[in-house]
This record gives C-alpha cells, structure tokens and sequence, in this order.
C-alpha cells in the first residue's frame, strides 16, 4: 500500500515540474518565437519570366519569423541581378527556385550579343516559307525574296547566304519550343502553334537589307545546315569574308565617286576662270576703228 501511495506521489510530482517547466518554460518560449519578427525582401511590382532582377523591384518588409521556409531569401543583394525562372507577381516572397544565375536558355541568345552584331526578325507570310514549321534555333539558312519590286523578281541576295536562325516565334510571341500543348488537346490544330516570325543573327548592314527586302517581297528561309557548332561557324565565316568584300568593294566605289566628283569641281573651277579670264581681257582691249593710223597705213604710237 504504501509503495503504490509513494508511486502516486512521485508520478504526481513529476506532473507538477512538467507542468510548470511547460508553463514558465516553453510556452514563454513559443510565444517568444511565434511573436519574432524580421526583415524579408518582397516583390514591389510583377516581374516576367526571364527579367532580370533589379533594385526598384524590391522592398524590405518586417514579417513574423515563425514557420517561413528554410529557401526563403532574406538578403536583397543575394536577388538583385538574378533571372525569374517564372512569373513573380506583386507581394510575393523570393525563393530559391524562383530564381537563376544566368538568362534562362530560350532567352540566353540575346545576351551573347557585343555590339558587333544584331538581331532581327522577319515574318514567315506562308507557312511554307517557314520551312512547315521545322526551323530551330543554330540553324544556318539562306534568305531568299520572292515578289521582289515592281517586276516580282525571285532574287537571293550574296549578303544573305549563310545567315543563323536564333529563335523560330509563334503569333502568340513564343518560340516554339516554349509552346506546351495542353492536355486535353486536338492533335492537328492544337499540339504546336505554327511560326510567325524567325529571328536571324546577322550585321547591321544584313539587317538593314532585310529590313527593306521585309516590306518589298516575301521572305523565304531556305534550309542550308543544321549540326555541329564547328560547321556552322565554317557557313558564318564565309559569309563574312564575302560581307567584307562587299565592303571593300562599296568603299572604293564611294572612293572613286568622290575623286570623280572633285575632279568635276575642279573642271568647272577651270572653266569659270576661264571665262573670268576672257571677259578681263575683253575689257582690256581699243577697237581697232579707235587707233590712230598714218597715211601710209600704219599705226600712230597714241602717246605722240
């Protein structure tokens, strides 16, 4: 009897620390960590897949520590120049995941650019002139026009033999291999939506030829290669040996253009001191019906 009753009063006792440790103990401490607050970075304004990250983005905001995920990004300067991975809207806390070091790869084309080169698109009118659909990025075509100028030449101009595709984009705005059908989809008119529009890497004089071939025919893309990065350099750098050429050739014909038209200036200089000359002279002269003669016929010195 007395062993249970001492069993009793020890179990009894170890509730009562219990309970107090838990009362003064951990519930302080909970309270403590449910009531903390810290700094987190919140997005001010929607950013779109693909953008980099910038300061006016951003804003600092005091919330409750308690229960945030362990990849949430506290610290602005660890956000500042990364690239959405997707689509962040206004009031939404930064993760990890959400974010990348580097362009995302269906947009890296466009940061590989320094100045020396451009980047146009032009518009597929006919789903044929797309080559149906099959144009990739890295893939060397040669522009050809069709309905050129007033007499509707097909013409294929040598500045544009050997030209990279960087991107093949839908009506939509995507590039195609962006484009994701739905599930529940019609296999022929929902599975991939045809291109619109192909974007070459090309210099700023191709781009300026392309643009006006862009309003006066139609462009067709005919396909030349498509594989290793070694041979498609090769098709590159061919084209520019003839795009330099063009070049040389275009500099000595200004060249002799201006020689030409200063030789004609310096012509017509000649000419009209010419006729400065005559009219001086002219002026200069007595009429013969003016100077005196003697009775034999010949000239009377006038200062006599």
């Amino acid at each position: 009897m007395k062993n249970i009753f001492r069993n009793r009063t020890i179990i009894g006792i170890t509730c009562i620390v219990v309970a107090l440790a838990i009362c003064f103990g951990l519930t302080p401490m909970y309270n403590t960590a449910i009531t903390a607050k810290t700094e987190m970075v919140r997005v001010s304004q929607d950013i779109l897949k693909g953008e980099v990250i910038t300061k006016d983005m951003l804003q600092v905001v005091e919330i409750g520590e308690y229960n945030l995920p362990d990849n949430i990004i506290r610290d602005k300067e660890n956000i500042i120049g990364k690239y959405a991975n997707s689509d962040i809207y206004k009031g939404d806390y930064l993760m990890a995941d959400k974010l990348s070091d580097s362009p995302l790869v269906n947009y890296a084309y466009l940061y590989d650019f320094d100045g020396s080169e451009r980047a146009i698109s032009v518009t597929i009118k006919t789903f044929a002139a797309g080559l149906s659909g099959k144009l990739e990025p890295g893939d060397i075509v040669t522009i050809m026009v069709s309905d050129f100028g007033e007499r509707k030449e097909t013409i294929t101009p040598i500045e544009l033999q050997y030209v990279q595709v960087l991107a093949v984009t839908a009506s939509s705005g995507l590039d195609t291999e962006e484009y994701v059908a739905p599930e529940e989809s019609n296999y022929a008119e929902d599975e991939k939506e045809l291109p619109s529009t192909i974007t070459l890497k090309v210099s700023a004089d191709q781009a300026k030829l392309l643009a006006d071939l862009e309003i006066k025919g139609k462009i067709h893309a005919v396909f030349v290669y498509r594989g290793s990065e070694e041979n498609c350099n090769e098709f590159l750098e061919e084209q520019k040996v003839v795009l330099e050429e063009i070049r040389l050739q275009k500099e000595e014909e200004e060249r002799l253009a201006e020689d030409e038209k200063l030789r004609l200036k310096d012509l017509l200089n000649q000419e009209e001191n010419t006729e400065d000359l005559d009219e001086t002279n002219a002026e200069g002269e007595v009429p013969m019906d003016d100077i005196p003669v003697d009775n034999e016929g010949g000239e009377i010195d006038a200062t006599e």
